[in-house]
């Protein structure tokens, strides 16, 4: 039951019942409402200022792990940046070095780095932590290209491995013939008195003194480009294209062994050794092509050959003696 409210009036000098309006009623909601609302939220916004809901506990934990794991993936990639500098010092300090190729300019691997165009999705989103975010998408762009550029330059030294394995499978590297005691070895390369004209002229091999049908071998990997019957001059002679402007001659043969085309193998058997063409006895001769030019073919011996045994040819091959061709 509600509380009846009275007032003295002292017109009439009595009391009279206190009468409410409509619009009172109204006013006095309104003001009750306005006062709580304004004390809810005043309630609200000072448990919101010392206490976390829920979601925002959750949001606070994740951004810490988040924070966690962004400062281990830039420690990664400070790891993974001195991996791949220490295989780019390798690359120029090592691998090319044996391979006398040029390294890689430093120019080269840290250029282009921090195009911006690349992340314009990013920047037109206008992100909290984008700072952040490009930081280390530009980390990772840098270390994607410097790992690109390393992998190209290890496939050009894998490129250069095969061309100098190539080059020194294909060297003439042995003696044309087994020569274990070093005394097959009668004439050297340089001017010798000719067997024939009994002038001097310029020898552009070696002969190996060797009984007819004596095996000849290839002394490096290649071609079959010649095999000629002559019947003066060279006789009958082979010619092997090693590659890298390697080629080598064997003259004065008996019979060959192989055909023009076929490739052979250093040590492969290829002829035997006779009389054939300008020759006075059984023999081989032996010569050495680099870039069109003859060169002393003994100091090619240096495969099958110990310092010892190779000085000791040397000075057999100085000897200025009459040559067999």
């Amino acid at each position: 039951m509600s509380k009846i409210k009275y007032y003295y009036d002292t017109e009439t000098c009595k009391f009279e019942k206190l009468k409410t309006s409509v619009s009172d009623i109204v006013i006095n909601s309104l003001g009750f409402i306005i006062l709580s609302v304004v004390f809810a939220t005043g309630l609200l916004f000072a448990y919101n200022y010392f206490f976390q809901s829920p979601r925002e506990q959750f949001l606070t934990r994740e951004n810490k792990e988040l924070n966690f794991y962004y400062k281990l993936m830039r420690k990664e990639m400070g790891e993974m940046d001195k991996v791949l500098y220490s295989l780019q010092e390798k690359d120029a300090q090592v691998y090319r070095s044996i391979f006398e190729s040029q390294p890689v300019s430093s120019s080269l691997i840290n250029s282009g780095t921090g195009n911006m165009e690349i992340y314009k999705t990013l920047l037109d989103q206008d992100l909290s932590s984008q700072d952040l975010i490009l930081s280390t998408m530009d980390k990772l762009n840098k270390l994607k290209k410097k790992a690109y550029i390393q992998s190209k330059s290890y496939e050009e030294i894998l490129a250069l491995s095969k061309q100098k394995a190539a080059l020194l499978a294909g060297m003439p590297a042995i003696m044309p013939m087994s020569n274990p005691n070093l005394t097959r070895l009668v004439s050297g390369f340089g001017y010798r008195m000719h067997p024939i004209y009994k002038v001097r002229l310029m020898h552009t091999g070696v002969d190996f003194h060797a009984d007819r049908g004596t095996p000849v071998y290839a002394t490096g990997d290649g071609t079959i480009i010649t095999t000629a019957h002559n019947a003066g001059g060279y006789g009958n002679e082979i010619e092997v294209d090693h590659g890298f402007g390697y080629v080598t001659k064997y003259a004065h043969l008996e019979r060959f062994k192989v055909t023009v085309g076929q490739k052979v193998k250093r040590g492969e058997l290829i002829g035997y050794s006779g009389s054939s063409g300008a020759a006075t006895a059984p023999h081989l001769h032996y010569e050495v092509i680099h870039d069109g030019v003859k060169v002393n073919p003994v100091h090619y011996f240096f495969k099958d050959l110990n310092s010892e045994q190779y000085k000791k040819i040397l000075e057999l091959a100085e000897q200025e003696n009459q040559s067999l061709s």
